[in-house]
């Protein structure tokens, strides 16, 4: 499947995405580069949708299914410049390894879904039926699952291959996250006259300190425990310089699992509230879901709610089992498990119930760091294990 010209061809096109800065909303360079690879390598149909996802569909001989490759084209900022010891959008290549932004998350499992398609239909198109489509996503990184919707209203895929990094083990689910707002409101006054107002953030100690008594983490024995953060707090007005805070936020970070709803998920923080309103008549507060929302580089407005919902694919199903029957045929070693982050998935299995899986090359844990990187035996047979996959999903029967 992989010989030298092939494998070198991909280790190109994983250099050359990596040199494309695509950050969340400015996918667009990256976009025209997917665009003429596709076409280059003869995809019958090659399209932008209007968030600016890439859409590429191989035809089989026959019809069937459609699988879908999924991998977003968007990353992270590289942060603080001076800590990396490369360019991160050079694309360096060093002790076996590919270096920049957006290597390991996840230009190169993207590049790898791109040729392997490709390569599926040039070697064997005549034995295999139904179709491919590869997408690459726009604003995963801010929205999981949002610019999916629009993938799949266009390919309506049967099968879905997140290329999220798993270090060539299959993941077969992932917790859900949903960014959660309280607000505590209070009176504003000079802090020289403390007791003609009323602070909102000693309201919001007070709201803080019930929750931590009372909030018990639900527990999942695959997934694991529904977690609850505090990622930031804020009072208004800020700087307060001699003022008395009317309002105070926190931004919580929870963790979901299984069946989740964002009304069960409130309800926990909505009786804090109403007990301490009981409690002290001048409590004010209120929580929501918080609401995100950005521009596309198409132009496009893309919002939605910050809930994206668990998942979990059954480890004895048809589709779980194909996949490691046509990777070990392929000469990998998948082994199950599940994602420690959030991915896309949200909506493919978690909202709209595809069966979804997730494979990539390199490791989780180098998402996001500083000197990123893939290894490229990694990236090559992350290229190899989606071939198996298609090989074996759409064989004829």
């Amino acid at each position: 499947m992989l010989n030298e010209e092939r494998s070198d061809y991909l280790i190109k096109l994983c250099q050359d995405m990596v040199r494309c800065p695509s950050l969340s909303g400015e996918e667009g360079l990256l976009a025209e580069l997917i665009q003429e690879t596709m076409r280059t390598l003869n995809y019958d149909q090659v399209c932008v949708d209007r968030y600016g996802n890439v859409l590429g569909k191989i035809m089989l001989n026959e019809p069937g299914p459609t699988l879908l490759f999924e991998g977003h084209m968007d990353h992270v900022s590289p942060g603080d410049l001076s800590k990396w010891t490369v360019d991160p959008y050079g694309g360096t290549i060093a002790d076996g390894k590919i270096f920049g932004r957006g290597a390991t998350d996840m230009k190169g499992n993207l590049a790898a879904m791109i040729l392997s398609a490709s390569y599926v239909k040039e070697d064997m198109g005549d034995d295999l039926r139904g179709q491919i489509v590869v997408a690459g996503s726009v604003h995963e990184e801010c929205f999981e699952g949002v610019a999916s919707q629009e993938i799949d209203r266009i390919c309506q895929p049967d099968y879905v291959v997140i290329g999220e990094p798993s270090s060539l083990d299959i993941k077969i689910g992932q917790r859900g996250r949903a960014e959660i707002v309280v607000e505590t409101h209070g009176k504003s006054a000079h802090s020289a006259w403390p007791h003609k107002g009323i602070n909102a953030v000693e309201k919001m100690v007070k709201f803080l300190n019930r929750l931590c008594e009372v909030y018990e983490p639900s527990d999942h024995q695959v997934l694991g425990k529904g977690i609850l953060e505090i990622t930031d707090i804020i009072s208004h007005p800020y700087p307060g310089a001699s003022v008395v805070p009317d309002t105070c936020r926190v931004t919580f970070d929870r963790r979901l699992l299984i069946g989740e709803t964002p009304s069960q998920v409130l309800k926990i923080f909505e009786e804090v509230i109403e007990d301490l309103k009981k409690e002290d008549p001048s409590f004010l507060a209120q929580v929501y879901i918080a609401q995100g929302e950005g521009k596309c580089y198409t132009g496009q407005i893309i919002q939605a709610e910050r809930f994206a919902p668990a998942w979990l694919l059954d480890e004895d199903s048809e589709y779980v089992n194909a996949a490691l029957t046509g990777m070990r045929k392929g000469g990998l070693s998948p082994k199950l498990s599940c994602y420690a982050f959030c991915t896309n998935g949200s909506y493919y299995a978690g909202i709209s119930g595809i069966p979804t899986i997730g494979f990539g090359g390199s490791s989780e844990e180098l998402a996001h760091v500083v000197d990123e990187y893939i290894e490229i035996e990694q990236l090559l047979s992350a290229c190899k294990g989606y071939y198996a996959i298609a090989k074996e999903m759409l064989k004829v029967c």
